[in-house]
């Protein structure tokens, strides 16, 4: 989808499930809580729009889905100012998924687009591992609640 010269955040992983298992962990909240956000509004659906909460950070988002293809691609728009993301899910067994998250859109410039690619790469990154943990191994690492604890972070609250 991201076809002219502006930035792209890209992150990929290896999960060892059948893509159609990491592709629900996306969708439906239930599962997402484990290893991304705490709360949301409901699952995704094309043309809806979501709330994301993290809890203990006191943030949320707004997330709007622009594409579904099941068991293979999931197309949002989200933040402020608004920027795309793109999962992707490619069997490349019938038990392992290559997925790839790809944010692009960016408006920021100079320093702030920086700081802007550094959370999305750092952001994604820590999600996919996450998601790794939870469904190959069904451990929650609370990566995303202990990423900026209170009491080393201004991101805490």
């Amino acid at each position: 989808m991201a076809t002219n010269n502006s930035p792209i955040v890209e992150t990929q992983m290896l999960i060892r499930k059948p893509a159609k298992t990491v592709f629900q962990a996306f969708i439906d909240p239930a599962i997402t809580t484990n290893f991304w956000f705490t709360k949301a509004s409901g699952k995704l659906e094309r043309g809806k729009t979501v709330t994301w909460e993290w809890e203990m950070y006191g943030a949320s988002a707004k997330v709007l889905v622009k594409e579904i293809i099941e068991n293979e691609q999931i197309v949002i728009e989200w933040g402020e100012p608004a920027s795309t993301v793109e999962f992707t899910f490619n069997p490349l067994t019938p038990d392992t998924t290559y997925v790839v998250i790809k944010s692009f859109g960016f408006s920021q410039t100079g320093n702030e687009l920086i700081e802007t690619i550094k959370d999305n790469t750092g952001g994604f990154t820590t999600v996919l591992d996450g998601l790794k943990a939870y469904l190959e191994h069904n451990i929650n690492l609370n990566l995303i609640a202990d990423k900026f604890p209170k009491a080393v972070s201004q991101h805490g609250q």
